[in-house]
């Protein structure tokens, strides 16, 4: 009999049984469940098992937090339900079926650009540079005109920008053959087709002469040579098509030919059907688009189109089909000397950046998100969104939407107000000096509210949603962060509850500060972090006050009304004054003698209130293992 034998059958039966587990992994703290019907999990009963910490629900997957333990746990659980473990990207595959088709959808793109993001966040920053140096008019001139030296530094960059933004279609071929397991040699040179040299530019199109642009000539059809660079949607159809019909020739192909039929059929027909029917199809959706934003700026309800248009250009940008508007902003400063249109785009921009912003700040003590994201967020406030959105928004969703519903209100007031720039200009915090002179104030304002809003919305939500996981790192464990000294562990085993729930209107009303209160199973109390020992009762013995090392008083008060014990059943194992460690005993106390008295044994904690401006984060409703479960993060306002 294994040492969670029991906690095992209480967790398979709780959560819905053998039937119910689709796959079942396992990381450093806790274990990874994909089941047929989430629903018939009872959460909070699974929450009470001894030795488990917690749970929760992401990307399909219904993770059950354990801690340190997990690996026996796990062994023991396998042995008990009859199931065999399987690997954690097994259990994101399986996980797939728990996701609605939306959801399925995010998660396709965003793995396709997993492998992208490196080259995006280099490309990001350097594109950024470039629009600073070479479009930024200080008065005389741009620094590029200014210095040969700079002149070359802005061409030379463009051999890297260009390799990696204008020949995205071939990162996205390849990612998708990667992704899908066949060849990935095949969709390099699929996605080589696509930005030919000998195809006319997709930057070109817009201005070109319908007799101008090039063409193949097969006698009874002619079909456009035009490139795809930057372009999203027709890489991603072109790549999925060449790993459909690369898996449909080898289930047909002998294998004795298949190495000559397979490639050749496959690329051959991907390169056709890209070319003739998938690139020009999106394309069209391009044109259809931009016909609709040139509309929408043009009619009585410009203010309306402005809330739309803010809302949803950043999604327009994951298509890559925002290059057209470069076409209607050129057509809008010829008519109306200046476009309105482009302060939209360059808000959304900001507002994007803004979101990453917010994330860095959740995320502050993760160290892998913080390579990607802080670039991201200077790019993007440079005017580059892409390593924003396909490297931190997308993938946690909520930041994306944060970012959509700041630049929608940012879009109104720049509409709004009539905010017309000079031309395009550098899509982020920059382009205010390409905004014409007597709207910079105006603009200004937008900007604001496009920084404050999305940062504002995505930590609120981020808050709720984020896990330990996703603040900490991908194996983060569940025992207390001692950094800066915010965060506290529990000081004791037990279910935590609030405060408001003590049966002691000086807590419960909070007079003496907010905190929580734990149901004790032990008969110990731990220090929650490192501290100094600054109040004992030398008679009742039934309370410690410490001094956390931001100098806030924190009371650990072991029952309700034991003072009247005076002393019976507590004993002290620190003396006033001194330094404990995180996890250092405190105090015994029996539970026995307590329940004996008639007094409720439950453990109070309270943080007292200050003159500097703090505030906690409580986290309640959860059975605690002391020195291991986090329960108060605080940081100051």
């Amino acid at each position: 009999m294994g040492k969670f034998t029991e906690e095992s059958q209480q967790l398979l039966k709780l959560i819905g049984g053998k039937q119910n587990i689709a796959a079942v992994s396992h990381c450093v703290t806790r274990m990874r469940f994909v089941l047929n019907d989430p629903s018939a999990a009872d959460v909070p009963g699974i929450e009470k098992i001894k030795g488990v910490k917690g749970t929760f629900t992401q990307a399909g997957q219904f993770q059950v937090i354990i801690g340190q333990e997990v690996a026996e746990f796990y062994q023991d659980f396998v042995k008990v339900a009859g199931v065999e473990g399987v690997s954690k990207d097994q259990v994101k595959k399986a996980a797939k079926q728990n996701q609605n088709a939306l959801q399925r959808v995010m998660s396709a793109i965003a793995e396709i650009f997993a492998p992208l993001i490196p080259a995006l966040v280099v490309g990001g920053l350097i594109l950024g540079f470039r629009n600073v140096i070479g479009e930024i008019d200080f008065g005389n001139g741009t620094i590029v005109s200014q210095s040969q030296f700079w002149a070359g530094v802005h061409s030379f960059l463009w051999l890297i920008g260009e390799a990696i933004f204008h020949m995205l279609p071939v990162g996205i071929c390849w990612s998708i053959t990667k992704k899908m397991g066949t060849t990935q040699i095949l969709g390099i040179i699929l996605g080589c087709t696509l930005v030919s040299g000998q195809l006319l530019n997709a930057y070109g199109v817009a201005g070109a002469a319908a007799d101008a642009i090039p063409k193949w000539d097969f006698g009874f059809v002619q079909v456009n040579m035009i490139g795809y660079q930057a372009q999203v949607i027709p890489a991603i159809l072109a790549g999925f098509c060449l790993v459909f019909l690369e898996k449909f020739f080898q289930k047909i192909c002998p294998k004795v030919i298949s190495m000559i039929v397979v490639p050749f059929f496959s690329l051959v027909l991907a390169v056709m059907a890209s070319h003739f029917i998938l690139g020009p199809i999106g394309w069209k959706i391009g044109s259809w688009i931009s016909a609709g934003v040139h509309a929408g700026l043009t009619s009585g309800v410009n203010w309306l189109f402005a809330g739309v248009f803010g809302m949803f250009y950043a999604p327009l940008v994951i298509t890559g089909l925002h290059h057209m508007t470069n076409a209607i902003d050129t057509q809008l400063v010829a008519d109306f000397g200046g476009t309105i249109l482009w302060p939209m785009i360059a808000l959304s921009n900001i507002a994007q950046g803004s979101a990453v912003l917010g994330m860095i700040y959740l995320q502050k003590k993760n160290t892998k998100s913080k390579e990607v994201s802080i670039p991201a967020c200077i790019s993007c406030y440079l005017g580059v969104t892409e390593p924003a959105m396909f490297g931190v928004n997308i993938k946690y969703g909520f930041p994306f939407v944060s970012a959509m519903i700041g630049s929608c209100a940012a879009a109104i007031i720049s509409v709004g107000s009539g905010v017309m720039a000079n031309s395009i200009g550098v899509g982020g915090i920059p382009g205010i000096l390409s905004i014409q002179t007597r709207y910079m104030l105006i603009f200004a304002l937008a900007m604001v509210v496009a920084i404050v809003v999305p940062f504002i919305l995505t930590v609120i939500v981020g808050k709720k949603k984020l896990t330990t996981e996703d603040i900490y790192g991908d194996e983060a464990t569940d025992t207390p962060v001692t950094a800066e000294s915010v965060t506290l562990a529990a000081v004791a085993d037990g279910e935590v509850f609030p405060i408001e729930q003590v049966e002691d209107e000086v807590f419960s009303k909070k007079l003496m500060g907010d905190g929580f209160a734990i149901r004790p199973t032990g008969d110990t109390v731990y220090a929650p972090c490192d501290a100094t020992v600054s109040v004992l009762m030398e008679e009742s013995k039934h309370a410690v006050g410490l001094t956390l090392p931001d100098q806030t008083e924190m009371l650990i008060h072991v029952g309700i009304d034991t003072v009247a014990m005076n002393g019976a059943g507590f004993d002290y194992l620190v003396e006033k004054g001194q330094t404990v460690k995180a996890g250092e005993p405190l105090m015994k106390f029996s539970r026995e003698e307590i329940a004996k008295a008639g007094k409720s044994d439950v453990i109070v904690c309270a943080l007292m209130p200050t003159d500097e401006a703090k505030t906690f984060r409580f986290h309640t409703g959860v059975t605690a293992k002391a020195n291991e479960t986090i329960i108060v993060e605080e940081n100051n306002v």
